[in-house]
């Protein structure tokens, strides 16, 4: 049985009497708004004849005065102070709408729908004298209420992170900043769709539930599928099926949609995220670059107003361009260790003078990203290109056109973290099947990161891709520099948590 707190029991007995006054709590019928309160007040002329208007949203304050009392209305467009009288809401014959249902049943939470005219009190706020109330939906749940003093110290507040990511509908509703976190990273996604539909490319949709894991470096979610009697996996990427309709001859294609991983979670991993990934034929990686310059450039500034954006207490600017720099000359600038040509036993020394934790399942690949992401990723606050890495790190890419042993790729860093990734891609079928088949070869050696054989993308690449350049960003990270916020659960509305405790 439900335990309920004395509020709640309240509420429950509150939600009883309504019935018994014949006043449905949950009435199904349309409740007709015809402004919101940024309308309203926007509007508003204290000079002119003033029309009646309807708004609904929640009643947020309540203070009773006798026969007259103030209360707030909090829509999702904003507030609105409302003065009830109830001589004016109630018949003359029965005063029950105000002495009992809006006085005594009516609490801080509940939907109301409210009609009437504006005018400006003696204080100068705008309000709304309220000529008919109704009770759109009670709320059985008493809301924390945030209080802020003449001193501007909060009391009460809904802030412990454990609640606010378990209850975000809680949280939304008492802590406002939290819905403009979201309103900016909608925002952001529609600037992105705008960019590329406005240039011919296509939004396309890929498979979530693949057989194969593919066009990543990660650990999947496996699953099992009765009636085809067959193991698929959650997809860790959309890469390899975006090319293929690279392939089938569209110029250009983009989804933005979730991927899962099977790997930590922090303040910057969640095991599900959002990836925008786009292919666009004849193009090569510096193509690209410049493309990402223009694209952040715009998306910051249709989702904040500015390409300059605080975060982590850096002032960070998307205006390109943004400076480019080898992943070989970044690791000696910033270790002062010139790794390239190195051999595995040698990076696995120079992992050992600088203290960074290898294992055996690592490739020479491997290594040099850890001695990158120790030494150099800190540094890399403002956008950066870091470009041409060692082919054994990315098995997707095209060989370098002049630099043996690498490949065309970039990563755009901010804030010492990846934001980007991109390739002049493969499109060699032979080269592409060598490259699985040494994925192949790390996987027996324990790495579960390493990518499967996918012999449909062989095929599809066996009939001919045109040159292409393709690019991944991780929208829950821009989300978190365009909002500031340096934790990605600050940017997901509900966010994976370990299982609620009972009790």
């Amino acid at each position: 049985m439900q335990k309920l707190s004395e509020q709640e029991v309240i509420r429950r007995k509150a939600l009883e009497r309504l019935k018994e006054l014949g006043i449905n709590p949950y009435p199904a019928e349309e409740f007709v708004v015809t402004h919101t309160p940024e309308e309203a007040k926007r509007d508003y002329s204290p000079e002119e004849e003033q029309e009646e208007m309807s708004m609904a949203g929640r009643l947020m304050m309540k203070r009773v005065m006798g026969k007259a009392s103030f209360a707030e209305l909090k829509t999702p467009d904003g507030k609105m102070q409302l003065y009830i009288s109830r001589d004016e809401i109630c018949p003359e014959e029965d005063k029950t709408l105000y002495n009992e249902v809006f006085k005594r049943l009516l609490d801080i939470g509940d939907f109301i729908g409210v009609k009437g005219k504006l005018f400006t009190t003696k204080t100068g706020e705008i309000t709304l004298r309220v000529s008919s109330l109704k009770l759109l939906s009670k709320s059985l749940r008493p809301l924390p209420i945030v209080k802020v003093d003449a001193d501007g110290t909060v009391h009460d507040a809904f802030s412990d992170p454990e609640l606010r990511y378990r209850q975000r509908y809680v949280d939304l509703i008492v802590n406002p900043d939290v819905s403009s976190i979201f309103v900016k990273r909608s925002k952001m996604i529609s600037a992105v769709r705008r960019f590329f539909d406005d240039r011919g490319w296509m939004e396309v949709e890929t498979p979530i539930l693949q057989p194969i894991h593919g066009g990543a470096a990660a650990r999947p979610f496996k699953t099992h599928h009765n009636t085809l009697d067959t193991d698929l996996y959650l997809r860790i990427a959309n890469e390899l099926y975006l090319k293929r309709l690279i392939v089938g001859g569209y110029k250009g294609v983009y989804e933005i949609g979730k991927m899962f991983r099977n790997e930590g979670m922090d303040r910057t991993h969640n095991p599900e995220f959002t990836l925008l990934e786009v292919y666009i034929a004849y193009k090569d990686y510096f193509w690209m670059m410049s493309m990402v310059e223009s694209l952040l450039e715009e998306v910051a500034f249709k989702a904040t107003g500015s390409t300059l954006v605080t975060f982590d207490g850096h002032d960070i600017d998307f205006k390109g361009p943004y400076r480019r720099l080898t992943m070989m000359d970044a690791i000696e600038q910033y270790s002062g260790v010139d790794v390239s040509g190195m051999n595995e036993e040698e990076l696995r020394k120079v992992c050992k003078e600088f203290h960074i934790d290898v294992d055996n399942t690592m490739g020479t690949g491997k290594l040099i990203d850890e001695i990158f992401g120790e030494k150099v990723e800190p540094h890399l606050i403002q956008p950066t290109f870091i470009t041409d890495y060692p082919i054994e790190m990315t098995p997707l890419a095209k060989k370098h056109r002049s630099k043996e042993g690498l490949v065309e790729r970039f990563e755009l860093f901010v804030a010492g973290k990846e934001l980007a990734n991109a390739y002049s891609e493969l499109n060699d079928p032979i080269d592409q099947r060598a490259r699985f088949e040494e994925q192949l070869r790390l996987a027996e050696r324990g790495d579960e990161e390493a990518m499967a054989l996918d012999n449909d993308f062989l095929r599809a690449m066996e009939y001919g891709m045109p040159p292409t350049s393709g690019l991944g960003i991780g929208m829950d990270r821009l989300a978190m520099l365009l909002t500031g916020q340096t934790s990605i659960q600050e940017v997901l509305f509900f966010p994976q948590m370990k299982p609620e405790r009972k009790g």
